[in-house]
């Protein structure tokens, strides 16, 4: 748990831990350079319960404070919470024994429940749907590149693989990134379909107040880790959509030299026209077109699902011809 002048709410994440229905852990808490009383707190718990441990660094950001945490920690699973959440008290269990039940995970995530819940706007209990539509591993790997397909502090992975991967400071979401490369590098991360973690959401977030955390800097994420896998193949790619996030997408991977062959569709007034050199066509003009990899850049489940479905019936298989990237 890395924590930056969280005396605020510490406590409460704490005593989440605290009533865990399992018992067999510790709880390791990473206190970035805090300003506050963070310190102090964490400290008290330590004082009455010696599975609390406090670890104390100079403030340098969340990746150097989680990899300080990760090579503290001595469990054979690695469970993250923020110092501004709560789990619910069967979260550890329930974690645990799916990754008992399925060795062949490497990590676990969990369904969530944002709050305060007066403040949510539609957009945001859109996305708590969608991380919550989350069911099996199947379901993380196909929509890994939407966005991170399990919420940060819901995650439980194996000690070996988190030593793997640890955490890289790149001008993208840390967390993000750790999922896609755990992803590439054959890794399978499953989830337990439950709302086990109470996840905070204020002004005050990371996601909301760092560049590392906006639309862009996901876009690029995105971008990088297509043109070094799915892409990696070819400099040619066919796209469907060109609204902001196809527009967007391509601009990223244009920074790779990844460049349309084609762009598809339904804008009656983007049809036969030329963007970015090539010709604009409508769906049914896919089966004709030379053979390259897809990208869906469309943003919406219901869209996304039409799409899907219209894409299978043609032929087109989901990982190998084509990805869902909105």
């Amino acid at each position: 748990m890395p924590a930056y002048n969280t005396a605020r709410t510490l406590g409460s994440a704490l005593r989440s831990v605290e009533r865990q229905s399992e018992r067999d852990w510790e709880c390791v808490v990473v206190d970035d350079g805090s300003t506050d009383a963070t310190a102090e707190v964490a400290r008290e718990f330590a004082r009455q319960d010696a599975r609390f441990r406090l670890l104390s660094v100079g403030h340098g950001g969340i990746v150097p404070a989680l990899n300080a945490g990760i090579a503290a920690c001595r469990g054979e699973l690695v469970a993250r919470l923020d110092a501004d959440d709560s789990m619910q008290r069967r979260r550890l269990e329930k974690q645990r024994a799916a990754l008992v039940a399925r060795p062949e995970w490497a990590g676990v995530g969990c369904g969530v429940r944002l709050f305060p819940r007066r403040a949510m706007t539609e957009g945001l209990r859109a996305y708590e749907r969608w991380l919550n539509s989350m069911r099996s591993d199947t379901d993380v790997a196909r929509e890994a590149f939407i966005e991170c397909p399990l919420a940060h502090p819901t995650l439980m992975l194996r000690r070996t693989a988190f030593a793997e991967l640890l955490y890289r400071d790149e001008p993208w979401p840390e967390d993000y990134d750790l999922v896609l490369r755990a992803l590439a590098a054959g890794h399978r991360l499953g989830t337990v379909p439950e709302r086990l973690l109470h996840w905070r959401d204020g002004s005050g977030r990371l996601s909301r107040t760092s560049a590392r955390y906006s639309i862009p800097a996901f876009t690029a994420c995105k971008a990088a880790f297509l043109a070094s896998g799915y892409l990696k193949p070819t400099d040619r790619y066919v796209l469907w959509g060109y609204g902001d996030t196809g527009k967007a997408l391509a601009d990223a991977l244009a920074q790779h030299g990844k460049h349309p062959s084609a762009i598809i569709e339904l804008h009656p007034g983007r049809l036969g026209q030329l963007i970015r050199g090539v010709r604009v066509v409508p769906p049914e003009a896919l089966p004709g077109l030379p053979r390259a990899p897809l990208l869906v850049s469309v943003a919406g489940l219901k869209p996304r699902s039409e799409i899907r479905a219209a894409l299978v019936s043609m032929g087109f298989g989901e990982g190998r011809d084509f990805l869902c990237c909105a």
